[in-house]
């Protein structure tokens, strides 16, 4: 199989040797072509590249959700066509990994390795939904680029804790649990929807639910993790579903305080409950409209305010192996 490793030398949990051990250990079972990045969207670039060319059978991305991310939108850049398209692996290279470990891969990379090499040996892949969000028509919005997601998207509160992590890592922080924590303490006192929202969602047919403070969209499940803990917001959300929504109207101290609380203590069966969250599940189509601009996020990645944005759950998109 004619394969191409993109390699993101700045993943967080791999040093160079790591990453050359992990080449040379694909190279033995693939016809292995070796990218490494160079700029933020080259992943997406030598992604879309294979998928044009039509001689890749196989993309693997070796970084964080990041990375993967740049590598889906690169793969799905014409739309989906799962047994047409090159197929996707992932190793794990980031600090949190959520795609790769909610596909059921070892969170180190050796491992899983390991693990992808023995996928390909015995012909074993899946089809994975995902979610696809774009600028939502007659709104200031309407011109922003689609962008697919793999496991998440926020408008608000989470989102803006995702922005002032990637504002520390910039000056030099390194991404850790630690300073996520502390960036969503410094973001929930800079909050300015504490005691009500100006989220509204609407989807066709149903009546719009108004007045969030936090919209978080899932493709998939758990949403997070911290450390080894996984962390449930959404917990019917699956790769074989469209998307779930956690929306919350209230971010007073009292009611962060219960939803973190919940959150921590989140399983496969129980998520985030109560009078101030609202839980939709398996939604195809949908749109977030904010009365004032909001932060925004897909997979970790901040994209800015938004006002708006429109959101597709698209079942069998990508053939990933695993």
């Amino acid at each position: 199989m004619r394969a191409l490793l993109v390699v993101n030398p700045a993943a967080t949990t791999t040093s160079a040797r790591t990453r050359d051990v992990l080449a040379h250990a694909l190279a033995s079972d693939l016809k292995l072509e070796v990218a490494a990045t160079e700029y933020r969207g080259h992943a997406r670039d030598l992604a879309r590249q294979a998928a044009e060319g039509g001689e890749i059978e196989l993309v693997v991305a070796l970084g964080g959700d990041g990375t993967v991310n740049e590598v889906v939108n690169g793969l799905l850049h014409n739309g989906p066509d799962p047994e047409g398209l090159p197929k996707l692996a992932v190793v794990p290279g980031g600090s949190t990994n959520v795609f790769a470990r909610a596909l059921g891969l070892p969170n180190d990379p050796v491992e899983a390795t390991g693990a992808l090499l023995d996928a390909l040996r015995e012909g074993s892949s899946r089809t994975v939904g995902l979610g696809r969000v774009s600028g939502t028509p007659g709104t200031a919005d309407e011109g922003v680029p689609a962008r697919w997601f793999t496991f998440c998207a926020g408008l608000g509160f989470d989102a803006g804790v995702v922005g002032r992590v990637e504002q520390q890592r910039e000056i030099g922080k390194r991404s850790t649990h630690a300073l996520y924590i502390r960036q969503m303490v410094r973001q929930f006192l800079a909050e300015p929807s504490r005691r009500g929202g100006s989220i509204t969602l609407e989807r066709p047919g149903e009546d719009p639910v108004t007045d969030l403070a936090i919209a978080i969209v899932c493709n998939t499940a758990p949403w997070t993790y911290l450390g080894n803990r996984p962390v449930y917001a959404s917990p019917r959300a699956s790769f074989d579903t469209a998307l779930d929504v956690l929306g919350l109207s209230r971010l007073s101290t009292a009611a962060v305080t219960r939803i973190a609380a919940q959150l921590l203590r989140s399983t496969p069966e129980r998520g985030p409950h109560g009078k101030h969250a609202t839980s939709l599940h398996d939604l195809t189509d949908f749109t977030l409209h904010s009365q004032a601009p909001l932060p925004f996020q897909v997979d970790g990645d901040h994209l800015g305010l938004r006002i708006s944005a429109t959101f597709s759950g698209v079942r069998r998109a990508l053939r990933v192996i695993v």
